[in-house]
């Protein structure tokens, strides 16, 4: 056992300070007025509007159409997120699976021009999505929202690589009893996999929920629009002497902040298990 130093705990306790430190200002600023907040700008001291502006946030109808509301937003978020990480655990377990255990000529060329769109992020190929969402007609949607998403490396990366740290005992084992290639993958990978994919998705559930451009192009119904874009909205107002609500902009930023939050909290012990366990 190593002896732990004084210094090693300073450097945590700033370490987390400077993590929290930011997080803190803005949950306290939401609880000023806005008029307070353009006066007197970011505080650590909380005000006496707490209740008011996260009552607002969440359940008063806003927006151009007057019907969208905080819930809803945090409602498409949820969606986007989940959704985003479902799919992409599914395609990337499928497309792992093909590749490691279905031995077909040029699998290993295929992994390689899959791992490749790791240099294409969404944003260089952001117009062409847009254009077949387009096509398809599927704009205004969650499908046109979460499957253009899907197509990226990262899972099938990682899933490769578990899957390669099978023993090739258990794929014989399951031949001799008899199973075939989809029992094979239902009933001993699939659990085998498990810490790795709660791992996949707390990765892909952030990333999916804290999206704000791919939602910005793919949405001009309001009832799409994600928890992201509402905050950007809320800053986007400045008409005459109207300032904009900073107030209830802080509020919807902590409320994004704490799905992905709870989320790491919950769940990361299986978090650090599924990226770092080698014994199958």
């Amino acid at each position: 056992m190593y002896k732990t130093k004084p210094l090693d705990h300073l450097v945590l306790i700033a370490g987390a300070l400077f993590l929290i430190l930011p997080v803190v200002v803005a949950f306290m600023t939401s609880t000023h007025t806005a008029a307070e907040i353009h006066r007197s700008g970011l505080t650590i001291v909380p005000g006496d509007n707490f209740v008011g502006t996260y009552e607002k946030v969440l359940t008063q109808k806003g927006g151009f159409t007057g019907q969208v509301t905080g819930l809803n937003m945090v409602l498409n978020s949820l969606i986007l997120g989940i959704g985003f990480a479902v799919g992409k655990i599914v395609l990337s377990m499928t497309a792992a699976y093909a590749i490691v255990y279905f031995r077909f000529r040029f699998a290993t060329l295929a992994f390689w021009i899959i791992f490749t769109t790791l240099l294409l992020p969404l944003e260089v190929r952001i117009m062409p999505s847009y254009e077949v969402m387009s096509k398809l007609g599927l704009l205004n949607s969650y499908t046109g929202l979460i499957v253009p998403l899907l197509a990226s490396a990262t899972g099938t990366f990682y899933f490769r690589q578990f899957f390669k740290s099978v023993p090739e005992e258990l794929l014989e084992a399951a031949r001799i009893d008899g199973a075939g290639p989809v029992k094979f993958f239902i009933d001993i990978l699939i659990p085998l996999s498990r810490t790795m994919m709660s791992a996949i998705f707390i990765i892909m559930f952030v990333y999916g929920w804290n999206q704000y451009l791919w939602p910005m192009l793919m949405t001009t119904d309001e009832k799409f629009f994600t928890l992201m874009r509402g905050i950007k909205s809320i800053l986007q107002v400045w008409v005459g002497s109207q300032i904009p609500d900073y107030n209830e902009a802080f509020a919807l930023a902590v409320l994004a902040m704490l799905p992905p939050v709870l989320i790491v909290v919950i769940f990361q012990r299986w978090f650090i298990k599924g990226l770092t366990e080698s014994d199958k």
